[in-house]
């Protein structure tokens, strides 16, 4: 049973060879969508929606602007990759303010990162030790962000996929999973909210990790670049629920988080990276050599950007009256618990993407991209398409009309 969840590559996975390991992945899920459209042209009569990637469309944040020409002399010197002044303190302060820390030293559990993407590839090359004889494993929640998969991967590591189902509210499963696996385990992604089911992890599930991250010996890396972004309650973060449990020092966790969705400001390429001191200090070694820094003017903008609510509270209700848009018109369905993506069940996933392109103009994302097969063939994110709401109230309920209308 417990081979069935382990990825088709996992075997030989710790070859040596950086060219070998680059040649298990297969393309980025965006280079696979250009390539199933190459040969399919869009309804010209309408206007096209794209509903593929999730990058938000809102207005800019009012202080943009000026906080980057207050500060556009920043461009002339180099930045620190660590993070500049006011940086990591507007970091530590809206962590402690969201998620009640008593503690969040700015000096030694906060980095910056240009957007978590980076961050969340290279940690796993801070974490895996490919020479070990021990710890081939990076588990991750399967569908994900396949930034986990390619970063285990080029780690050295073996993909083990927790099959995140919608028999199971999509929770990633931990149960049958062996002692020797756990063992075997060097770290594990979370995403949550989850891109791309909206699933929200609760205390007891971030509980159970910590308990056996401590019985076995690995840690935890927590992707919360949704957290600003849900239906109805505010989601709990790693580093809360390790505070709650007496760990202070928030010992074998990371967590990241981003300015992409929270403040609608992808391009800004903004992030965090907090937690385990001494985990922030293996990092930082390795982004000093690996990791760009973000310019100094930019820097400003984030950090006006954390220390700013308003506008997270326009966009949450403007993300919360487009999922309701869409599903009124939808008619069937439950709006996600987390996340601006709607996670469509749909019979053939590829074909339906096809088909709503070249009926209705709707670019949408085929569910298995966003998938691994496991060693039995078998990808969970086969059957559904993910759909971005990123464009606002009006857009969302017109998607729903026009997907109602394709016919595969």
């Amino acid at each position: 049973m417990e081979k069935t969840i382990i990825a088709k590559y996992s075997e030989g996975m710790m070859d040596k060879s950086t060219q070998v390991r680059l040649g298990k992945l297969g393309a980025y899920p965006f280079e696979r969508l250009k390539k199933l459209f190459s040969a399919s042209v869009p309804n010209s009569a309408l206007a096209h929606i794209d509903a593929g990637a999730g990058e938000p469309r809102l207005p800019l944040p009012e202080f943009v602007q000026d906080t980057l020409n207050a500060n556009i002399s920043g461009f002339s010197k180099y930045p620190a990759t660590r993070g500049n002044a006011p940086l990591p303190q507007a970091i530590a302060d809206w962590l402690k303010q969201r998620y009640g820390l008593r503690d969040m030293n700015p000096a030694t559990q906060v980095l910056t990162a240009n957007g978590t993407r980076e961050a969340l590839f290279a940690i796993a090359h801070a974490l895996v030790n490919p020479d070990a004889e021990k710890k081939p494993y990076v588990m991750m929640p399967n569908p994900m962000y396949q930034i986990y998969y390619g970063a285990a991967v080029t780690a050295g590591a073996g993909p083990y996929l927790l099959p995140c189902l919608a028999e199971h509210d999509f929770t990633p499963i931990l149960d049958e999973i062996s002692v020797d696996t756990w063992e075997n385990t060097a770290f594990v992604y979370v995403c949550s909210p989850s891109n791309p089911t909206g699933w929200i992890a609760d205390r007891d599930y971030y509980a159970r990790l910590l308990a056996l991250a401590d019985k076995h010996d690995f840690y935890i890396v927590a992707d919360e670049c949704y957290s600003e972004i849900y239906w109805q309650d505010k989601p709990l973060g790693l580093l809360e629920v390790a505070q709650d449990l007496g760990r202070v020092d928030y010992a074998r966790c990371l967590v990241m988080n981003s300015l992409s969705k929270r403040s609608a400001l992808p391009g800004l390429r903004s992030g965090l990276i907090a937690g385990d001191a001494d985990l922030i200090a293996r990092f930082a070694k390795l982004r000093s050599y690996t990791g760009a820094a973000t310019p100094l003017p930019l820097q400003h903008v984030a950090a006006a950007a954390w220390s700013d609510e308003e506008h997270v509270a326009r966009h949450l209700q403007i993300y919360r009256d487009s999922l309701k848009a869409f599903f009124d018109v939808w008619g069937q369905g439950d709006i996600p618990a987390g996340s601006f993506f709607v996670w469509l069940p749909v019979e053939n996933d590829e074909a339906f993407a096809i088909a709503a392109y070249e009926q209705q103009a709707v670019t949408l994302l085929p569910g298995s991209y966003l998938g691994a097969e496991d060693s039995h063939g078998e990808n969970a994110g086969s059957g559904f398409v993910r759909l971005a709401l990123v464009d606002g109230v009006e857009k969302a309920a017109e998607l729903a009309a026009r997907l109602k209308k394709v016919r595969v």
